[in-house]
């Protein structure tokens, strides 16, 4: 008896001692801080929609991500989010905050690409990682800076502008006016535009700018008409694109140019705000993704997840879909990159992202989805073109030439 009671004791302390340490370990992981994710993004101005989308895109990953048990030992993700409102100089003070956090990883930056590019000095002395979901000027990525900060999963305008105008030339236009927003988005459009034309042997019929706000572009319609446009390439977001619309839908309609539109009027209002003029234009609209023809189970976890967080019923209902999928695409990998580094110090984690294996994501398979030299994670390839159906949704359509 005696015997049998002294075998036991040591059993049972080594017992509690390794309950007290699973249970220390607990108690450890549930104390531990989350790990931060910063959306600097425009959530109340114009391109809000692309904004809110950005947020619901990433709100649904790291849904995904803590369910299954959370990064490094458990630790949660958690989303802050910060309105830029459009303005690069609000977006210096976020960045700001953010870089000041040590329990943050990465930022997302969203929608407008001058609040990233006047932003570039700022985050790289930061050190500050960013992930771009939606912002698609060249000078975004092509920085210069070694090693770079700013990683991106969105359209670039380089290969936009090639793009759109390849899908123009296709259609038997040749003489292309260009209608532009008076920023460094514009710009890159204009360079990107400019330059496939010239491979072509063309130029552009003109070039006509707007500024932000501008409710009336009836004179940078008529001066493309003038100069002998048959189609109009158009960078533009959603209050001054469906000025763009209204203006061409006040013209009689022999003299209605077809645009081939960048996707920033997806990013708002512009469905409500062109109203019944949208549907008397000839107007396709550069994507990367849709819900309404993805497959495989990934693609119905999103949707699924979608409607319980958000309550949308179909996915043609999602709106701004883009902003959707780039962001929870942009989270997923960071969740990699994060396990991959087994830190969430910037400079690891950074250096993780340009190391991955392959990953089979919503949007595609990505052999690797960054490299050392290619902080792009899509190509031409992934661009398609859409039309707005009569209920307002963009719907695919079969792209002229890839």
């Amino acid at each position: 008896m005696n015997r049998s009671h002294s075998g036991w004791q040591p059993l049972f302390r080594a017992f509690l001692a390794i309950t007290a340490a699973v249970v220390g370990c607990g108690v450890a992981n549930a104390a531990a801080p989350a790990i931060v994710i910063g959306l600097d993004a425009d959530m109340s101005s114009a391109s809000a929609q692309g904004g809110e989308a950005i947020r619901r895109g990433a709100l649904i990953a790291i849904a995904e991500i803590n369910e299954s048990g959370g990064l490094l030992g458990g630790r949660k993700l958690e989303l802050q989010v910060k309105d830029h409102h459009g303005v690069p100089a609000r977006s210096t003070d976020n960045l700001n905050e953010f870089a000041a956090d040590d329990q943050l990883v990465a930022v997302l930056g969203g929608v407008h690409s001058p609040a990233i590019i006047e932003n570039q000095q700022l985050i790289h002395d930061k050190r500050l990682l960013t992930l771009v979901p939606w912002a698609a000027a060249t000078p975004v990525i092509d920085s210069a800076r070694q090693p770079s900060y700013v990683f991106r999963i969105s359209a670039r305008d380089q290969y936009v502008g090639a793009f759109l105008t390849a899908q123009a030339l296709a259609a038997g236009h040749r003489r292309l006016g260009l209608l532009l927003e008076r920023t460094a988005w514009g710009r890159s459009n204009e360079q990107a535009i400019t330059e496939a034309l010239a491979r072509e042997g063309l130029a552009p019929a003109a070039v006509q700018w707007f500024h932000w706000g501008d409710a009336d572009l009836t004179p940078a319609v008529l001066a493309l008409e003038a100069a002998g446009a048959d189609a109009i390439l158009m960078a533009a977001n959603a209050v001054e694109g469906a000025a763009a619309i209204k203006a061409l839908a006040a013209r009689p309609p022999a003299r209605r140019l077809p645009v081939y539109s960048h996707w920033g009027v997806s990013g708002g209002r512009f469905v409500e705000l062109a109203g019944e003029a949208l549907r008397q234009v000839d107007l396709q609209v550069m994507q990367t993704y849709s819900f309404l023809d993805a497959s495989g189970p990934r693609a119905r976890a999103v949707v699924d997840r979608y409607r319980e967080m958000f309550g949308v019923e179909r996915p043609e209902h999602i709106p701004a879909p883009v902003g959707v999928a780039h962001a929870y695409e942009l989270v997923q990998v960071l969740a990699l990159a994060i396990r991959q580094a087994g830190s969430i110090d910037r400079d690891k984690v950074r250096a993780a992202l340009e190391n991955l294996p392959r990953h089979d994501g919503l949007i595609r398979s990505y052999r690797p989805v960054f490299t050392r030299d290619r902080h792009e994670g899509l190509s031409a390839a992934d661009y398609r073109m859409a039309r707005y159906r009569s209920d307002g949704v963009l719907v695919p359509v079969k792209a002229a030439v890839r």
